[in-house]
């Protein structure tokens, strides 16, 4: 019988959600509301894929961007609902929870990695 491996003990500050979304609190936000699922958020942020390579960024462009919740990957609509404005949280997303491992062409595969600075939101 095979023996299990032990699960590798999250790094300190990481925490993890029940969806496997890890994620780590980098600036606290104002204390506040959170969006909620149909929230439209104004945000910088910086993708990297699962080589470490960025793929998309606000940051490079010197644009905020702004996403309707119900629009975007699900990683993202579950860790944005997790922050108040001003809040900059690194997340680790599943490939379940961002675009699979055989996404279409031209989006990243596997887990990525995002930094995301909400500046604002509205329902």
């Amino acid at each position: 019988m095979k023996e299990a491996k032990p699960a590798i003990p999250l790094p300190p500050g990481v925490q993890k959600t029940f969806t496997g979304l890890k994620h780590k609190l980098l600036r606290p936000g104002k204390i506040g509301p959170t969006p909620n699922s149909l929230s439209t958020v104004t945000v910088h942020y910086e993708g990297k894929s699962k080589d470490g390579k960025i793929f998309d960024s606000s940051y490079k462009r010197a644009k905020p961007a702004e996403f309707p919740l119900d629009q975007v990957i699900q990683g993202w609509t579950e860790g944005l609902q997790l922050m108040t404005k001003g809040e900059k949280r690194r997340f680790w997303i599943p490939a379940n929870l961002a675009y699979g491992e055989n996404p279409r062409a031209g989006q990243p595969s596997g887990e990525l990695t995002f930094e995301i600075e909400l500046l604002d939101f509205h329902q």
